[in-house]
């Protein structure tokens, strides 16, 4: 046998490159997600309201009553302006509508490794990218027409579309036992009442959400004008992103969540937007301006209706066809409810390229400024309607 020289060995030890041992994406995510939390609590973090309200500053307010849906702690941002206009902006975080779906909240580990994730189970410096300065809640842009707004963000963390008041127990992945807080009714109502004790009044009114928050809007608009608003005349509602049909909303609502009677017996179909505006137009009919905004094959709610169809989170070609064709039926409906009904459609692409479709909500995003094929923005097409000149944009999107 040819022996090997000491040389000849040390040599083959120094060209041998042991094989490179990547971490799991879910692990990788996890610590974007920390990270990314650190240095917005470091450097960006909106500060704590601690004394009176400077004009033009995001503010944190925490809502002593309040409660996320992990038993963690819940706040909310505010915004003071020069004007007496008022913006109450219902955040999005995703939905849980049974145990299944409970024990899967969002971590950035799920989101990267594209493992199921459904909603937000508590806020975090993370989560402050999800609710200001972006699209129409950034400050200092002179593109944004709502500038000058006083703003109340609801945020969001229960998965229940604002509107749960139950505590719900669910076994976790590794089967232990938890709690979520289906807390959704109590914080808005106690983040309400925090923001009229800075805005007593207002001579304008627009009432938003994206995502799950667009669903909340013809929900809770009945309680915000009633309970804490009842002498504004000038209101808009905007729902951006409101589209998921699932047959069993009305026992989710009454069972899951419990929310108040008010919230589920008007439900009575798959498609809770429309049971909703259906119900808020009986109540307040056309004293009340109605925008719906969205993208025909939103990738992300695509996602969500699969899951519920076949129970696979994931969206495919066939699967945003089908969400396509339900918003031209949703469309048809709204529509139906009052001829008044508006709309601002937009398609840009997804940038997850490898499940393809178009993107998920823009109000609260760069994509609030960018001009469509029609020629405007949704933040020029908002700021019309808010001063009453409501018109649709993009409808042809919906044309095969």
């Amino acid at each position: 046998m040819e022996q090997i020289s000491r040389k000849g060995l040390l040599s083959a030890r120094r060209k041998y490159t042991p094989p490179v041992i990547h971490p799991p994406l879910e692990v990788v995510g996890d610590a974007f997600d920390g990270a990314v939390s650190h240095e917005i609590a470091k450097r960006f973090e909106a500060p704590l309201l601690l004394g009176a309200l400077d004009s033009y500053v995001w503010y944190r307010i925490i809502i002593p009553e309040g409660m996320a849906g992990d038993g963690s702690e819940y706040y909310i941002y505010i915004k003071k302006a020069a004007s007496n206009h008022l913006c109450i902006f219902l955040s999005g975080g995703g939905v849980a509508w049974n145990a299944y779906t409970a024990a899967r909240p969002v971590t950035g580990g799920k989101v990267a490794a594209g493992l199921p994730n459904y909603y937000w189970n508590n806020l975090r410096p993370m989560t402050q990218i999800m609710n200001i300065n972006a699209g129409i809640t950034e400050i200092g842009d002179p593109d944004n027409p709502f500038e000058d707004w006083n703003f109340v963000i609801i945020t969001y963390a229960t998965g229940d579309f604002h509107t749960g008041d139950n505590d719900f127990s669910y076994k976790d992945e590794k089967g232990q036992e938890q709690v979520l807080h289906f807390h959704g009714w109590k914080n808005l109502q106690a983040a309400l009442k925090k923001g009229k004790e800075y805005f007593p009044s207002a001579d304008k009114i627009l009432i938003a959400g994206d995502s799950a928050g667009a669903f909340a809007v013809p929900a809770v608009t009945p309680l915000i004008l009633e309970d804490f608003y009842p002498d504004c005349s000038d209101v808009t509602l905007l729902s951006d992103s409101g589209q998921l049909l699932y047959k069993n909303w009305r026992k989710t609502a009454e069972e899951v969540w419990k929310s108040p009677a008010s919230v589920y017996e008007p439900i009575h179909t798959d498609n809770i937007t429309v049971d909703w505006y259906r119900n808020l137009y009986s109540i307040f009919g056309d004293r009340l301006r109605y925008l719906y905004a969205g993208s025909p094959r939103d990738y992300l709610l695509s996602a969500y209706y699969n899951d519920v169809v076949t129970h696979h989170y994931r969206t495919s070609l066939s699967v945003q066809n089908k969400y396509f064709q339900q918003m031209q039926e949703m469309v048809r409906q709204l529509r139906e409810i009052t001829p008044k009904f508006a709309f601002f459609l937009y398609r840009w692409q997804s940038m997850r390229l490898q499940v393809g479709g178009t993107v998920h909500t823009a109000v609260r995003h760069r994509r609030f400024f960018f001009r469509t094929s029609g020629g405007r923005s949704m933040a020029e097409w908002l700021g019309d309607a808010v001063n009453g000149n409501v018109y649709d944009m993009n409808l042809e999107m919906l044309q095969k």
